[in-house]
């Protein structure tokens, strides 16, 4: 027992966030941040929640699934933080699109989607669900200090979303973890308890550029080849390689070193940025809805994030 997508719908804000509007911020160009990262602009939330984009991603997913709300077992949310703490951002998809089941969200950063995958793959394992619904979503934009040139120019918002149902078509999947807080963090509030004496950090995101450059590019490498390696495939039959979308180079040298064709690989930083947990889902979307992906093609997905986290899976369409 395995899984399939039935659906997959993706969302992001209605603002587009340019480089040359950031350049008016920030000391930094378009040049700077296109030829370092690969990044020409990206969406970011201003009257939109979360949850709205949210609900958009996972109607689009249910309409083409034909699943009914009432139909679903579980919902997933990979997502560092939804627009509130409580309730989940997972139970108000629920309340919002009128289901009954069991809800609940995790943090695997960056990684979230297929650590999504792997809990829906041991519930469907289990006999304990028929269709999953995975919300992939985060609001970067309130979380990067917007006088930081090094982070600000990065990130963007979005959600993504797939209906899972039992099948065969999750080859195999790997997730993994190394407990790291120096490399890639967000401090959180400690609120105003008068008895606290810990201080209190901004909570913005700090970041080791090198550090995470080297980790992303190991751990992609190192995560797709052992999952080939678990199912007797080369890097030659797979169709497309979705990657975390967290910076051009950091896929550029991956592809390279694992000997991926450009057609191969697909990448949307340059219209998105880093949408975190919904990167991933947000191109699985795009290429399910334009066709590019047909009945059959092998897929490998890939992403690395805070925690330190990272996964790879290999999917059949």
């Amino acid at each position: 027992m395995s899984l399939k997508i039935l659906g997959a719908g993706k969302a992001h804000p209605s603002f587009s966030l340019s480089n040359s509007i950031l350049s008016g911020m920030v000391d930094t160009s378009d040049q700077w941040i296109s030829t370092r990262t690969g990044i020409r602009r990206r969406f970011i939330n201003t009257t939109e929640t979360l949850l709205d984009i949210c609900m958009a991603a996972a109607t689009a997913a249910m309409e083409i699934s034909g699943v009914k709300p009432r139909d679903l077992d579980l919902i997933i949310c990979p997502t560092i933080q939804g627009d509130n703490i409580i309730p989940a951002l997972s139970c108000e998809i629920q309340r919002e699109l009128g289901a009954s089941c069991p809800a609940f969200d995790i943090n695997a950063a960056c990684t979230g989607f297929v650590y999504a995958l792997d809990v829906a793959k041991s519930y469907f394992d289990a006999g304990r669900a028929n269709y999953m619904l995975i919300v992939a979503a985060d609001q970067m934009s309130k979380f990067i200090n917007w006088q930081d040139r090094e982070t600000c120019v990065l990130f963007g918002d979005g959600a993504g979303a797939v209906v899972l149902a039992k099948g065969s078509n999750l080859k195999a999947i790997k997730i993994t973890a190394k407990g790291d807080s120096s490399l890639l963090a967000i401090p959180g509030s400690t609120g105003n308890s008068p008895f606290w004496q810990g201080g209190s950090p901004p909570s913005y995101l700090h970041m080791k550029g090198k550090e995470v450059f080297k980790f992303a590019v190991n751990s992609m490498c190192r995560d797709i080849t052992d999952v080939l390696e678990e199912v007797g495939m080369d890097i030659g039959d797979v169709a497309k390689v979705i990657p975390h979308q967290a910076n051009i180079r950091i896929i550029q040298s991956a592809a390279e070193k694992l000997g991926l064709r450009d057609d191969q690989l697909v990448t949307g930083v340059d219209r998105y940025g880093n949408t975190s947990s919904a990167s991933i889902p947000i191109l699985l979307g795009e290429l399910l809805e334009s066709g590019e992906l047909k009945e059959g093609d092998i897929v490998v997905l890939s992403a690395f994030g805070g925690g330190l986290t990272s996964g790879a899976c290999i999917m059949e369409i």
